[in-house]
């Protein structure tokens, strides 16, 4: 939906009221944002979309880290996170994507109590959230302690989190790369070689990845999720969000699936839009 797009992307970036690193390389930094007022706010842990794909970073989604701060009241940490490869239009990096989003979600609330005091954010109150490919780290963060015990991201106890919302996220991927999803970036961020990308991507290592990177794969998770999913949605169709709460339930989970009627992929993250305000109101269910 040309307009919702060109509507989301309308916004100036808006700049964080602190910034923080959690490693050493350029990428990891998470940038916070401060509710108003003076009591404790729940953390919410946003992660950005874009395909994984390193034209694509945290500036675009910070109005709407902006808006859960200001308008709604949550500590925002938006999250940034190495992507792409070379060419840059290559999704993911393996496995550094995931080496930092895991390494993120452990600093965090660590380091947003360490920016910002004590008396900002209140640790016992997380909630993960990310848009598109960033939803697709939502979802995979709050379940590493589902991963194969192999995995270098493997966490052996679930995390702290109040749970998951998971905007029109790439949530399954088999069903992602069955539908062409954002010129089949699944296949790329699995299918990529180390360290760098070649021309083609090699099918033997989306699958061999699959179990230690797809959300579908990783259920149940013990955790509260949440989906909030655009019904005519083009680019992340809404049949991958189906396919991942079909995976939760034969698992013996039942996830909470929100179609928005009339609404698109990009809505989602647009102050503007009263999708946005639905955001809000499941993290909000969630949160307090």
């Amino acid at each position: 939906m040309p307009n919702e797009e060109k509507s989301a992307f309308a916004h100036a970036p808006v700049a964080p009221d602190a910034t923080a690193a959690y490693g050493e390389h350029p990428d990891q930094v998470v940038d916070f944002y401060r509710p108003g007022g003076d009591r404790k706010a729940p953390l919410v842990v946003l992660f950005h979309g874009g395909a994984w794909r390193a034209p694509y970073d945290r500036a675009h989604i910070s109005p709407l880290a902006a808006f859960l701060a200001r308008r709604h009241g949550f500590v925002v940490a938006s999250v940034e996170y190495r992507r792409g490869g070379r060419p840059p239009a290559f999704a993911g990096r393996w496995p550094d994507t995931l080496d930092d989003v895991a390494a993120a979600a452990e600093a965090l609330p660590d380091l947003a109590v360490a920016t910002l005091g004590e008396d900002a954010v209140d640790p016992r109150r997380i909630v993960l959230t990310g848009h598109s490919a960033g939803g697709h780290l939502a979802l995979w963060a709050a379940a590493r302690h589902v991963l194969p015990p192999d995995s270098p991201w493997h966490r052996p106890s679930p995390p702290p989190l109040r749970g998951v919302v998971a905007l029109a996220p790439i949530a399954d991927f088999r069903s992602a790369r069955a539908l062409g999803v954002c010129d089949d970036a699944v296949v790329q961020f699995l299918g990529g070689p180390e360290p760098e990308p070649e021309p083609e991507p090699d099918p033997g290592r989306f699958e061999a990845r699959l179990p230690h990177a797809d959300p579908a794969a990783l259920v149940p998770t013990g955790i509260a999720i949440t989906i909030v999913q655009g019904a005519t949605d083009n680019d992340v169709p809404p049949q991958v969000a189906q396919a991942y709460a079909t995976a939760s339930a034969k698992a013996g989970q039942e996830i909470q699936l929100t179609l928005l009627d009339g609404v698109g992929h990009f809505a989602l993250i647009d102050p503007a839009a009263d999708a946005a305000a639905v955001v809000a109101e499941e993290i909000a269910q969630l949160a307090w």
